[in-house]
């Protein structure tokens, strides 16, 4: 009788697992962020990539078009790529990713850059908050 011998798509399998397992961490989009904890509620999928405007812990603006968005921006770079970015499509969402170290007075510039490019709604990135089971007392 015929058998099939399942050893070699085994292997396969986690050659491929291990594979997946190396790139996925590389397929985040960004900046290293260490976002706020709130109970707000998710966003409902887009149809239109956002625009995220990041802010690291040192202040450093980071946008996610117009050029690597792993390279610090100056404000009035910002302001000139999210303002054709805005031009091109205003109806596309802005959001703000700040890091919770930012200073508030910094990410009120950021915002600010943003509404002045053409901005209508900004919206905020927040990590969700851990179940009641986790928080503690």
């Amino acid at each position: 009788m015929g058998e099939i011998n399942v050893v070699p798509y085994i292997d396969v399998m986690l050659v491929l697992l291990i594979i997946f397992m190396i790139t996925a961490p590389l397929l985040t989009q960004g900046v290293k962020v260490d976002l706020p904890r709130a109970g707000a509620q998710p966003l409902e999928a887009q149809r239109l990539q956002p625009l995220v405007l990041s802010v690291d812990r040192e202040g450093r603006l980071y946008l996610n078009m117009g050029g690597d968005p792993r390279v610090a921006l100056d404000d009035a770079t910002v302001a000139a790529r999210a303002t054709a970015a805005l031009h091109r499509n205003p109806d596309v969402p802005v959001l703000v990713k700040a890091d919770r170290a930012v200073p508030y007075g910094r990410v009120i510039q950021a915002m600010v850059i943003l509404q002045q490019a053409g901005a209508r709604k900004l919206g905020f990135l927040t990590e969700p908050l851990p179940p009641p089971a986790q928080r503690g007392s």
